[in-house]
């Protein structure tokens, strides 16, 4: 969630990781070392193109919605893989409160399944028996 002072600018799309910046480092095995020439030529430390990068990032974003910057943030493997493991550990958390829900609620046999619906609909009709308990 974003503060009142942070923009969806601030986050990085999904074209604006690391690997898109340096990507003309060269390919092949050569693991990223660049030659002399090459870093000659472009007159800008290594820092330098990477905030001019980030710049670039910036202005080709600002012509966006504001819907198409969040769809293009939640299209990155990073957003999606977070995503991911937080609905995981959601449905988990789900899950365990219907376990100890089935544990209050007495069935013959007592450890016989029951579906989420059959769960709900029991303790329903439990929580209606005790309540006319309590009247009686």
């Amino acid at each position: 969630m974003l503060n009142s002072e942070q923009t969806e600018l601030d986050l990085a799309p999904a074209h604006s990781e690391p690997e898109s910046v340096f990507s003309d480092c060269g390919s092949g095995g050569g693991g990223g070392a660049r030659s002399t020439e090459e870093t000659a030529g472009t007159g800008l430390s290594l820092p330098s193109r990477v905030a001019e990068a980030g710049e670039g990032v910036k202005k080709e974003l600002q012509h966006l919605s504001r819907e198409e910057r969040r769809r293009r943030r939640r299209a990155t493997a990073k957003y999606r893989t977070a995503h991911a493991t937080r609905e995981r550990i959601r449905v988990e958390a789900f899950n365990m409160a219907f376990a100890e829900l089935r544990k209050l609620l007495p069935t013959l046999p007592p450890d016989k399944k029951l579906s989420k619906i059959e769960i709900l609909r029991l303790a329903i009709c439990y929580i209606s028996y005790l309540n006319h308990v309590l009247d009686v």
